[in-house]
């Protein structure tokens, strides 16, 4: 690797690309085309017509792909047919955080089932101990008696819920799992996985 491209690589980080509606998997073809590292995370929605039911895959961040650059070499981008523009304070694009696309990154080649979630900051700290996503931390949400951890983008304020299994979680700060820990029942609610060793 040359210096150059050693150089180049530290100063890259995640933005997010905010495209027009159903635009999303184009762009981010064009966008890894042209050489850019892209991120499309998608889920399988099992939709249900009049004769038939179908697993279709849909963003995961409908109207975002997330993109890896240098922020003073973002042109190419904005000339993609359906690119809006990037999200920022004003023209200014604001980087995403690293860990936090790790952990989407890791939730979506995980394997397990994964949906979008509204984006709330509550819930109860844990850590998987086992398990395709073992290491990470987050809040954890029941839902329907089945339990999620979400994970959360803070710059879009939007999230995706990971369905995980119970004997997965040790509450963080507890050195062994109690037997009498009850995880929160909650109706709407969302929470921030991180990386444990970041």
């Amino acid at each position: 690797m040359k210096i150059e491209e050693i150089e180049n690589a530290a100063s890259q980080s995640w933005f997010a690309l905010r495209v027009k509606s159903r635009s999303e998997r184009v762009v981010a073809t064009i966008a890894g085309n042209k050489g850019y590292e892209e991120f499309l995370p998608v889920y399988h929605s099992r939709r249900r017509w009049s004769d038939r039911t179908k697993s279709i895959e849909l963003p995961l961040f409908p109207g975002y792909v997330f993109c890896r650059l240098d922020p003073n070499h973002r042109l190419p981008l904005l000339t993609i047919p359906g690119a809006l523009h990037f999200v920022g304070i004003g023209k200014v694009p604001v980087p995403i955080d690293d860990a936090e696309i790790a952990s989407i990154q890791a939730a979506v080649h995980s394997g397990l089932t994964i949906e979008p979630w509204s984006y709330l900051e509550v819930g109860q700290t844990v850590r998987l101990d086992h398990g395709p996503l073992a290491g990470l931390e987050g809040m954890l949400v029941e839902v329907r008696k089945q339990h999620r951890l979400v994970v959360s983008v803070t710059l879009l304020q939007r999230a995706v819920a990971v369905e995980i299994e119970r004997e997965w979680v040790t509450p963080v700060g507890a050195g062994k799992r109690r037997s009498g820990f009850q995880f929160p029942k909650v109706e709407n609610a969302n929470c921030i996985l991180t990386n444990a060793s970041a």
